[in-house]
């Protein structure tokens, strides 16, 4: 299976016998990258506590950023003088922008949507600033990012089915908008569903998304605090209707054990600032969850972070050392802690891909599945 468009192409590779999950390779004009792929985020052009290379290091091939943060701070002319977003943040390989929709909800201050765009307050300095598809498009194109994402409204949880319904409409209307005026040929562009948590409602948004016709869908409005449970029903349900040979992309899910039951649906591309985030607070995501190393029970700890792992972190560290860097607010802390949780993340996505090819993603998932 195939899908091409201008320099984007997706191959799915293998599939697993008793699962819809694949793994494939994405082209773009940066580089291939294996699916399924985790994205770290790095917004402001930055995987946080990490330089570029380590990330590549970590097995990570794609990166997120995002187009909202970028635009406002340090603008757009300052990534293209440095001859766009990869040479301004020393990346060689693929990079994703989203569009700032998320953004827009979860930091603009006053927000009012209308068809024309969204008009919110900057996070930075108050001062009122204006979003469009238009726009948008213009920003991603400019900062030169592999993939852009459709400028969405996304909505908080939980929302009246009448408020999703309207929402949809502005999507609609927003997504044939970013797809019209998009002119960048070596640049794809995905559409991205929203819904709600009404089942039809997803329905409803994945068939229209698809009418219009993207390189690759992006599932949104998710992990936004509704129960996993509901976001695995709906992301099985919202696939069905989505495109077979595109990349599916669920945005915003990065802990371990939802990122392969979601590869067991379908799924193929991640992002989620939760390895990152959670590294910056002193926590490390180990077999069977995450540890906060700020608990005084790993003050005399001299076990490694997880017994199995063997980033650098846990080959030369251990939890006592590291709980006394976080305790200490000493940045080697924070970033072993980032390079020890990237690492799960790769090693997860490896063995899945790996799974996959050998047909045995079912044994993996109920090792996952099994862990205390």
């Amino acid at each position: 299976m195939n899908s091409t468009c201008g320099g984007f192409a997706f191959r799915v590779g293998a599939r697993d016998p008793s699962t819809p999950a694949r793994c494939g390779v994405l082209t773009t004009r940066s580089g291939d990258a294996q699916t399924p792929l985790f994205m770290p985020v790095a917004t402001l052009a930055s995987v946080k506590a990490v330089r570029p290379e380590e990330v590549r290091r970590l097995g990570f091939e794609m990166v997120l950023a995002n187009a909202y943060h970028l635009w406002l701070r340090p603008g757009v002319k300052v990534v293209e003088g440095a001859g766009g977003l990869h040479r301004f943040m020393g990346w060689e390989g693929p990079v994703l922008t989203d569009s700032g929709g998320y953004q827009v909800m979860s930091l603009g201050g006053d927000v009012k949507i209308t068809r024309e765009g969204a008009s919110f307050r900057s996070h930075h300095n108050g001062e009122r600033v204006f979003l469009s598809p238009e726009l948008s498009m213009d920003i991603q194109e400019r900062l030169g990012a592999d993939i852009a994402m459709v400028l969405d409204e996304c909505l908080e949880y939980p929302v009246s089915r009448r408020r999703v319904s309207e929402s949809l409409e502005l999507n609609r209307d927003w997504a044939g908008r970013c797809r019209e005026v998009h002119r960048r040929a070596d640049q794809a562009l995905f559409g991205i569903v929203q819904g709600g948590m009404f089942s039809d409602l997803r329905e409803v948004s994945a068939r229209s998304v698809s009418q219009i016709g993207f390189q690759g869908y992006g599932l949104g409005g998710f992990s936004v605090g509704e129960p996993r449970e509901l976001t695995l029903e709906l992301v099985e349900r919202t696939l069905s209707f989505l495109p077979g040979d595109a990349p599916r992309y669920l945005m915003g899910v990065g802990d371990p054990l939802g990122v392969a039951e979601s590869v067991a649906l379908g799924v193929d591309m991640f992002d989620s600032a939760f390895p990152t985030r959670i590294a910056r607070n002193g926590a490390a995501i180990v077999t069977g969850g995450r540890i906060n190393l700020r608990n005084s029970r790993f003050t005399d700890d001299y076990a490694p972070l997880d017994d199995s792992c063997r980033c650098y972190a846990c080959g030369n560290f251990t939890r006592a050392y590291i709980r006394h860097l976080v305790m200490s607010r000493e940045i080697l802390g924070f970033h072993l802690l980032t390079v020890h949780n990237l690492h799960q993340l790769s090693r997860l996505m490896a063995e899945l891909r790996e799974a996959i090819a050998a047909g045995r993603l079912g044994e993996l998932l109920r090792r996952l599945r099994a862990q205390p």
